[in-house]
């Protein structure tokens, strides 16, 4: 465990070889090796240090390694008007908590490397090393993240993923929709990150640390604020920085255009990285926020509205990765709410089996668009399941895992979650249900409209493609080559497939509720990261903050709600059979008959257009004004500045000339005209200078005889 910080430097140091060197000098093969050499390193420490942790007694499986000093003591007046001290060391921290997300990184960032070194084959030798370079240095950055130990450090890895981001998606920056979708990420995380930074300065001011199991200590000696106070607003601030990187309402609009970036990028961002950063710092903060349960009641509200409200524009969406993007910011919305009624530990086991289920969906829908050259529009596929066998079964395992059909992974995840809001309230509840109930919906519906039915898309060779040719318009980057019909992807790609649906069948079983004859592994797991620290437990009795589902349902009750949701997952399943395979005339009926409901939906709720409308034009307007301002009345001014400065200077120029020089040269000329009158009495004979020094004497005695 002591070489836990060689964790994030191995992929750090393979993207720095790919970047420095290999985009010059490595081939495709090689850039791919080094960046999956190194991730594969990482994953192997990962594993080694998580059984090293597993090793230790539950009550004390937390390991720190010290780095190095970061910010050396410097003393600080602290708002009690205590002399203190900031003190931030380097510190990478080992618990149950970080070592799942340690795992969850390194082992399906691992997979996705080793399918884009398929996937990105076509690419340019160089492009390729500066992908490879950009997805590595994604991964350390996460890494650093979550093995952060104190605020600061995983900041660092918060401003690294938002950085790393904008790279990947825009990574085809010829196009420009690739790069507006770039800066539509990173400015958009920016806003969320301005909320993050505040709240970790309320955190010093409030604590005098920014270690979290400090702050957590401290918080629990604190009592549950039952108006909002410090504690609230610290905990809304952070709060504000988790919607932005987990794309959360109001700023949950970067991550369906994220789709721009390879497909690659997109499993990395939406399964196992950047997008869970929010989801994490939530529960990596839970007794901070078991304190400030007006904000939780706001976190649990943000996520059923977004969870529903993504859910219900992934109805009609019809490119494949989009179906799959709002499915995310879904799945996300269902994380928060469980976070939102103080289930973290169910917030975080949902959080691990939608990285395996939708790694392995995102992956899948690569594998559908590398066999279709290109094409992303579900209306043009169809029948694809002969052609493509091993990605229509995986799919359908990721599909049916996150319906939540048992005994897949999203089922036990999932049912947990609605379990804990059941319990905490009825109507987060309620919205849950029905956004699992359009889950299953969406997602059966793009099984069948990709793999299901008759095919529907261009004829055998009737076009030139490439892997996603319109993202990628820059001259020599993958040449077009002759299309040959749907095809199965190489093994590169499917064996990370096949790994994944294992993953999607086999992650929920370590989660296993009592209820079914488990223990619910992974819940007693988590406990000590959601948990005060035990050095002063005595000390803070009482002032914990309730768990939700403190109040158990019965046996009964609990398997009836366990069957309601089962039932609801394939009633969602089966309307989409029915609409979409036995009766496809359907959707387009029901569009007929509801078109403003179906144009909403289509046009996303026209969130975009309002922020173009308000927020952009605003900003725009205001740039413009503050132009004009800049152009007519600064600029005014310095340039009338510099006008007044002109004339200053030929008045004075004038009056240097014809005054100064002037009186100058007259006195010149005068003492010229003087020396011709005094040179003739320079006549050199002594009688002369006699005769004059003997006037002199008689007027002087004249004088002082006439003064006398």
């Amino acid at each position: 465990m002591d070489l836990l910080w060689l964790v994030p430097l191995l992929p750090g140091a393979g993207a720095a070889l790919n970047g420095l060197v290999g985009v010059r000098h490595f081939s495709r093969r090689t850039s791919g090796l080094v960046a999956c050499a190194t991730m594969a390193a990482a994953f192997v420490l990962a594993v080694v240090s998580f059984f090293g942790l597993l090793a230790l007694p539950p009550d004390a499986r937390v390991h720190d390694v010290v780095v190095a000093t970061w910010i050396p003591r410097i003393p600080l007046l602290l708002t009690d008007g205590s002399l203190g001290a900031l003190e931030v060391p380097w510190t990478f921290r080992l618990d149950p908590l970080s070592g799942l997300m340690l795992l969850v990184v390194t082992g399906i960032g691992l997979l996705i490397h080793v399918y884009a070194t398929a996937y990105m084959a076509e690419e340019p030798r160089g492009g390729v090393a500066r992908f490879f370079a950009y997805l590595n240095l994604f991964c350390c950055f996460m890494l650093v993240l979550v093995l952060g130990g104190n605020f600061l450090v995983m900041f660092v890895g918060w401003e690294g993923v938002g950085l790393c981001s904008y790279l990947l998606i825009g990574y085809w920056y010829g196009k420009k929709s690739a790069a507006d979708a770039g800066k539509k990420a990173f400015i958009t995380n920016r806003v969320g990150d301005w909320g993050f930074v505040l709240g970790v300065f309320l955190v010093l001011m409030t604590f005098g640390s920014l270690d979290f199991r400090v702050v957590a200590e401290r918080a629990a000696a604190m009592p549950v604020e039952a108006q909002f106070g410090t504690l609230s607003l610290i905990c809304l601030l952070l709060f504000i920085g988790a919607t932005g990187k987990s794309a959360q309402i109001p700023l949950y609009v970067w991550l369906p255009d994220a789709m721009e970036g390879p497909t690659p990028v997109s499993a990395l961002i939406h399964a196992a990285t950047m997008v869970t950063a929010g989801v994490y710092m939530l529960g990596r903060n839970a007794v901070l926020f078991g304190h400030a349960p007006l904000v939780l009641g706001g976190v649990a509200i943000v996520g059923v509205v977004t969870a529903l409200l993504a859910a219900t524009i992934a109805l009609v969406q019809t490119d494949i990765k989009r179906v799959l993007a709002y499915s995310t910011v879904s799945q996300l919305g269902y994380m928060f709410a469980a976070m939102g009624v103080g289930a973290f530990a169910a917030g975080t086991f949902h959080l691990m089996t939608h990285a395996f289920f939708k790694a392995l969906l995102f992956l899948c829908s690569g594998s559908v668009i590398h066999a279709m050259g290109g094409e992303q529009d579900m209306r043009r596929m169809g029948g694809l399941q002969k052609y493509l066998p091993v990605t229509f079964i995986t799919m359908l395992i990721g599909t049916l895992a996150i319906a939540g059909v048992p005994p897949l992974a999203g089922f036990f995840s999932k049912d947990e979650i609605l379990l804990k809001t059941f319990l905490a309230n009825k109507a987060i509840w309620t919205v849950a249900v029905v956004t699992a109930l359009l889950t299953a919906f969406y997602m059966y519906r793009l099984i069948a409209l990709t793999f299901l039915g008759e095919y529907r898309g261009p004829a055998w060779g009737a076009r030139h493609a490439q892997i996603e040719p319109a993202h990628d318009p820059l001259p020599g980057h993958a040449a077009a080559h002759a299309w040959h019909g749907p095809h199965e992807a190489p093994n590169a790609m499917t064996v990370p497939l096949m790994a994944l649906a294992v993953g999607a069948m086999v992650a929920g079983f370590f989660g296993v509720p009592a209820v079914l004859g488990g223990t619910n592994a992974l819940e007693h797991f988590l406990e000590p990261s959601f948990a005060a620290p035990v050095l002063h437990a005595a000390a803070v009795a009482g002032h914990a903050a309730p768990e939700a589902g403190a109040h158990l349902l019965s046996t009964g009750a609990e398997l009836g709600l366990m069957l309601f949701s089962i039932a609801i997952g394939l009633l969602g399943i089966y309307l989409a059979f029915r609409s979409y395979v036995q009766a496809p005339e359907v959707p387009e009926a029901m569009a007929r008959r509801f078109p403003g409901l179906y144009r909403l939906l289509l046009g996303k709720y026209y969130v975009d257009e309002a922020y173009d409308a308000t927020i952009i034009a605003g900003t725009q307007a205001s740039a413009r004004g503050l132009w004009a301002f800049d152009r007519r009345v600064v600029d005014g001014l310095v340039n009338g500045a510099a006008a007044g400065t002109k004339v200053v200077a030929w008045v004075s120029a004038a009056t240097d000339r014809s005054l100064v020089d002037g009186l100058v040269n007259a006195v010149a000329r005068v003492l010229e005209e003087l020396s011709f009158t005094f040179r003739r009495l320079q006549t050199g004979l002594i009688q002369n200078y006699a005769l004059v020094m003997l006037v002199g004497v008689f007027a002087c005695v004249t004088v002082y005889l006439i003064a006398k």
